[in-house]
């Protein structure tokens, strides 16, 4: 029996699992399992290049997950190459499952309410592809930087990232979203092998506390889920309170809800730390009884808005920008440009053009869609997020290096390269075998590095 889990917490899992304690407890000495999922826009399964990681990192599948793999954690995935093009996001495997669970489909609105560090985020970003608007939640400032700095190396365009607390996003957005992911704060017992601070933290009035806001949490989540829609509540804990209880509650409370399907991941009886899902669907009254909230100002929010002359501007000289760079005009989903100082971002209204830079009006927000650029004294300097958010084959011209190359090495350290040759002067992405990676500038003989400083390896 390991000595370092709580006691209350041993006792707690002996009522719930009866005869199968020992198995379970068994498995907090096992060696973890690690996981990646690959995205699926960049690598199609059975390719040569999947055939490629699957040798370089021991792949073998997760099974819940068509895009997850379980790595050899000795083969370091993180700090190839193929990492920083946003070729695959490393993941609990058992945390893959929510998303597959909630399965939203191409060009659906999406929440992901407590989004950080990003993983469900940029699941779900994949599924629902360009047409498709996702908006991801994290009310910690820390962390929702984390949760940015992920969706942008993933080259998620069709992303709004927001640090809001749940009960004013419900007031902002009510009856908004086909799809909900709320994968709520826990007591995190299922994090109690990797992390010893989850296990000091843990005690049953923390149990107690994490259901009260849970539920408090899945309220706020209901008010912003359209008639017919779907919502996945998942946690990362064992115990009952947090999870069939609390999905018990909420059905009690709304009789509008069905519940579609629960699933729960023991770490003794899949390769995982183990995770619990529910999804329902929300039907009838429940589904109209905020119509009547919306205010006369909600309503103006979904309006287009007239841009400033500066965001006019800016946009113009980016349109002249790209048509040097880009080989199409059609490069970005449905939206409109935004300018926040000298920052150009594109920000996504999705399908139904109901996202709009009106309803990010008091909230903040640290990526207000896809940054394109700094716009500075006229000049254009292309955002890191737009190179990892295209295909090489939307540039003109690209500088591709080999994984194992020196030079790519050189220039994930932040070094000037030299000019291949009969490449002209101006802006240019470098790319790991055809995989943009970030941006160089020709001039003089020479491609100036401007891979973002705080990326840089050393």
């Amino acid at each position: 029996m390991p000595q370092t889990l709580p006691e209350d917490f041993i006792r707690q899992m002996s009522i719930q699992l009866g005869d199968g304690l020992e198995p379970f407890l068994a498995s907090y000495d096992a060696p973890r399992t690690y996981g990646l999922r690959v995205q699926p826009h960049k690598i199609q399964p059975g390719s040569p290049l999947q055939e490629r990681l699957a040798a370089l990192f021991g792949l073998e599948p997760v099974p819940w997950c068509p895009t997850g793999f379980y790595y050899r954690e000795d083969s370091r995935p993180g700090k190839h190459p193929f990492h920083a093009a946003g070729l695959y996001y490393l993941q609990e495997p058992s945390a893959m499952s929510s998303a597959e669970l909630l399965s939203p489909q191409p060009g659906e609105t999406v929440l992901d309410l407590a989004a950080a560090p990003g993983g469900k985020s940029t699941q779900l970003a994949a599924k629902i592809g360009p047409e498709g608007l996702l908006v991801a939640n994290e009310i910690h400032p820390a962390r929702s930087l984390i949760l940015a700095e992920n969706i942008e190396r993933m080259g998620a365009a069709n992303t709004v990232v927001v640090q809001s607390p749940p009960d004013r996003l419900a007031q902002r957005f009510p009856r908004f979203f086909d799809k909900i992911m709320l994968d709520a704060p826990c007591s995190g017992e299922g994090m109690f092998r990797k992390d010893e601070t989850a296990q000091k933290e843990w005690s049953p009035d923390h149990v107690d506390m994490c259901a009260a806001r849970q539920l408090d949490i899945f309220r706020y989540a209901l008010a912003m889920l359209k008639n017919g829609g779907a919502i996945a509540y998942s946690t990362c804990t064992f115990n009952r309170k947090e999870n069939e209880e609390l999905i018990e509650a909420v059905l009690q409370e709304y009789p509008g809800l069905t519940l579609l399907r629960t699933e729960r991941l023991w770490p003794h009886k899949v390769k995982g730390e183990g995770h619990f899902v529910a999804v329902l669907r929300l039907d009838g009254e429940e589904a109209e009884e905020l119509e009547s909230r919306k205010t006369a100002k909600s309503k103006r929010q979904d309006k287009p808005a007239v841009p400033s002359a500066q965001t006019a501007e800016a946009w113009k000289l980016f349109r002249e920008f790209a048509e040097t760079v880009f080989t199409s005009k059609e490069l970005l989903p449905p939206g409109e440009p935004i300018l926040f100082g000298e920052q150009l971002y594109w920000l996504p209204s999705g399908r139904e053009g109901r996202f709009r830079s009106t309803l990010l009006t008091g909230l903040k927000s640290p990526r207000p869609g896809l940054h394109l650029a700094t716009i500075r004294k006229k000049r254009v300097e292309p955002a890191h997020a737009l190179a990892l958010a295209m295909p090489a084959s939307n540039f003109r011209q690209t500088v591709s290096l080999s994984a194992e190359s020196p030079e790519l090495a050189a220039y994930l350290r932040g070094e000037v390269l030299p000019t291949p040759a009969d490449l002209p002067d101006g802006w240019v992405p470098v790319c790991v075998e055809n995989y943009p990676l970030g941006w160089a500038k020709c001039a003089a003989g020479q491609l100036k590095n401007h891979y973002p400083k705080g990326l840089r390896s050393r």
